[in-house]
């Protein structure tokens, strides 16, 4: 995978083989963040990376200039290894090992983006407790974004705070906001 974008635009970063991870793919990557380079100043905001995995979309922020990064995922080893990436570009993430539920149903911290990637074989009641806890615990700053990942195949537009979806290749993200947003 690589950084798309920023100051560290076209920097590799190789994770290894044994984490449990699908990163988003790199194309994926640019079209979502060329929807969200049109609502938002990266320097300004804070972002929630639920299910973080690699930590892919969080050095995306980073390199954009995002300050307030939390990346949280269950996996020790994906921790670690976005802790070491952060560490050696100098990264301001902040890493949670939690589950992510159990992390949405505590928090108190409102972000302006929450991005989650959880695994493509979650079925759509999984899929559906994201953005429930997320609007029920009031995550989102006003004007604030809710984007989950998830395949084509899964349909998530049913969901209650829905707004929109794009689909790349085999990816699709889902949008979802407070009514008072739109």
């Amino acid at each position: 995978m690589r950084i798309v974008s920023g100051k560290y635009k076209g920097r590799r970063i190789t994770a290894p083989k044994q984490l449990p991870v699908r990163p988003t793919t790199d194309m994926a990557k640019e079209a979502l963040f060329n929807i969200l380079n049109n609502q938002y100043y990266f320097d300004d905001i804070s972002v929630l990376d639920l299910f973080s995995g690699t930590g892919n979309i969080s050095y995306e922020f980073a390199s954009r200039g995002t300050e307030q990064i939390t990346a949280v995922d269950a996996n020790y080893g994906c921790i670690k290894f976005i802790n070491q990436t952060a560490e050696s570009f100098d990264m301001p993430i902040t890493t949670i090992k939690s589950d992510v539920y159990k992390f949405l149903e505590k928090s108190k911290l409102k972000h302006d983006i929450i991005f989650a990637d959880p695994p493509y074989g979650f079925e759509v009641e999984e899929f559906s407790k994201i953005p429930k806890l997320v609007f029920e615990n009031q995550l989102l700053l006003d004007e604030g974004l809710l984007i989950v990942e998830h395949s084509k195949h899964t349909k998530l537009d049913e969901l209650e705070y829905f707004s929109y979806s794009k689909s790349y290749g085999g990816n699709m993200f889902s949008f979802f906001e407070n009514e008072t947003s739109e």
